[in-house]
This record gives structure tokens, sequence and C-alpha cells, in this order.
């Protein structure tokens, strides 16, 4: 019943839980299918007992419109990610993990509670919430900040980079710098001073979508490419995801732009005296310039912005790659001043 088990097959679940011995034999648990992105499949799981879990399994194929694969062990690099996460951030920052099956690549963790919402919803309505933004902030200075002052405590897995290499340098930035020859230059520099770097834990896909909001908390999920590299990477991805919105969402440019702000700032009032925070900024830049570019030229455009949005990403980012702002917040005002209209 469980080969080649596909966990949205509500039959082929429910009897792979019972096989396991996750739930009793008779039981016949509420079963809804989440939207697992791009590269899992992810479903929701109601006991009767009252608790609640997501089980996420991980594809050998992306679904994306260019083909696109990868290792499914990688949920186990999620695994050790939230074991990792769990001891370090906040109580409730991470759902907890309850098990994992390496022979078939799917982990089960505790549910967020209900109600909550995916952060990048929220956001695509406009809704820019100060408060929010501190508390990734924070969350991710933490991260960063803890990981570098104790180095010796982070485990040993971690610090393999293949998934990040196969999820993020390679279909963002190596597909781009060979679709675009105008900046293959830039993005080669920018690889290549991130795989020099392994100063901090990095999330890797430190994203709104990777946020749900519960009672006013942020919960972060998703953790399959995390691993011990360059902390400006997690910087320039979540930025980009603000400063897209930014574009993006009508008569909300000075909202998600005063957001970005107080998220770099909010950053460095947070992450405290590390040794990696000297040359910080300028590499931030040169990540948020490199994924702004990415995330319309890359293997895996946001799906939000339409051909007309991407080309003028592309073209605002190109613009400012030969001579980049030289500080974050230089750098919020240059891309706003790069796009038409005022938002």
């Amino acid at each position: 019943m469980t080969d080649g088990l596909d966990i949205e097959n509500v039959d082929a679940l429910t009897g792979y839980l019972r096989e396991r011995g996750a739930i009793p034999g008779d039981e016949s648990p509420g079963l809804q299918t989440l939207g697992g992105g791009v590269s899992n499949r992810t479903v929701r799981v109601d006991l009767c007992n009252g608790s609640s879990w997501v089980l996420k399994q991980a594809l050998s194929k992306l679904r994306v419109e260019v083909d696109w694969f990868a290792d499914p062990r990688r949920v186990h690099r999620e695994a050790a990610g939230i074991r990792w996460l769990s001891s370090t951030l906040p109580e409730g920052t991470v759902p907890g993990l309850v098990f994992e099956d390496h022979e078939r690549h799917i982990i089960a963790m505790e549910a967020v509670p209900l109600p909550h919402e995916i952060w990048k919803t929220v956001l695509l309505r406009g809704e820019v919430d100060r408060d929010a933004v501190r508390q990734l902030a924070v969350i991710l200075a933490t991260m960063h900040g803890e990981s570098c002052r104790r180095r010796d405590a982070v485990p040993g897995e971690l610090r393999d980079r293949s998934y990040f290499e196969s999820l993020r340098l390679e279909p963002y930035y190596g597909f781009a710098a060979a679709n675009l020859p105008r900046a293959r230059s830039f993005l080669t520099g920018v690889i290549e001073e991130t795989r020099a770097r392994r100063e901090s834990v990095v999330h890797g896909d430190f994203s709104p979508k990777n946020v749900l909001v519960h009672g006013g908390r942020l919960v972060l999920i998703d953790h399959e490419v995390i691993h011990v590299g360059d902390p400006s990477f997690d910087l320039g991805f979540s930025l980009t995801h603000m400063l897209s919105k930014a574009h993006h969402v009508d008569g909300r440019r000075q909202a998600f732009n005063a957001a970005a702000r107080l998220y770099w700032e909010t950053y460095r009032e947070s992450l405290g005296d590390v040794d990696f925070a000297a040359d910080l900024e300028t590499r931030v830049v040169r990540q948020t310039l490199a994924c702004l570019l990415a995330r319309v030229a890359g293997r895996s455009p946001l799906e939000y912005l339409d051909d007309a949005e991407r080309e003028c990403q592309q073209e605002a980012i190109l613009s400012l790659m030969p001579c980049p702002p030289r500080t974050v917040p230089g750098l919020i005002s240059a891309f706003a001043a790069a796009l038409p209209g005022d938002g």
C-alpha cells in the first residue's frame, strides 16, 4: 500500500499512518492537502484526540515550468533544522517534529493552531503590520547571531550545503546568469562570495510564504535548505519579497519600503556583536540586487508579478548593478526611483 506513496492520496495516507502505528487501526483522520509550494506534497492531519499534524513529502521533480530536479532526502535536512531551531529560537517560533520516515522521505510536524494565515497572503492584501516586521527581523537576527556565537553547538549535518546549491544558487543566480549576459559578472561574483562564507546558520528560504501568523505571533516553517553559510543571503532573500511587493501592490509602495527599512534597522539592532557584521551591509545590498533579479529571471519567478512587472523589475535591477548603492536604505530608495509611478 505504501510503495510509491503519494501522501495527497487520502486512502494511501490513511493506510500509511495506520501501518506506522501513528494512528489506531480504526481511526479515519481528517486530511487536507495544503499548498506545498513547488517542491513538496503537504497534508494537514486532524486526529480524533484533538491533535493536528502537518506531513511533508519532498518531490524529486519540482512543480515549475522548466525541468528542476532535487534530492528528496532534503526533507531530513528540514527535520535537522527543526531540531536545531527549536533549541535556539523562542518556544512556539517553530512547530515541533513528530516523526521522521527516512525510507519514504516524509516528516510530520505539529500543526500551527487555527486560525492562522500565511503572511504572504496578508502582505499581498497590502496589510503591512510593523510589529510583524520587527518580529521577523528579531527571529532572523537571533538565528544568525546565536549560531555565530555558538558555532560548536551547530550540528554537523547543517554544514553541508548541497541542497542550498541545488535549490538556491544554481536555479536562482546561476540560471539567471546563464540567460542574462548583462548580469553574468555580477551574479557570478555574488555566487562566489556566498560560497566563500560560513559565518552562521542560514535558513535559505526566509520568505513570507514560510511564515504563518497566529494570535499576533509569527511561526517559521519550511527549513529544507537550512545550512551554515552566508547570513547576507537570508537578508537579501527576505528584502526581495518586501521590495517586490512594493512594486506589485497598488498604492502601498511607501508602506512596503518603510517596512523594509524597519526590518533592516531592527535586524541590526537585534544582532549584537558578531564577527561577520563589519561588511554585512555591502553584502546585503549585493544579495538583494541578485535576488530581485533572480526572482524575475531565474527558474522560480514570483508568480504574482505579471510579465510587464517582471520586465520592469529586471530592467530596474540591471540599471543598478553597475554601481550598487552603498547602504540598504539607499538601495530601497534607488529601486523605488527606478520603477514607474509612485506605487
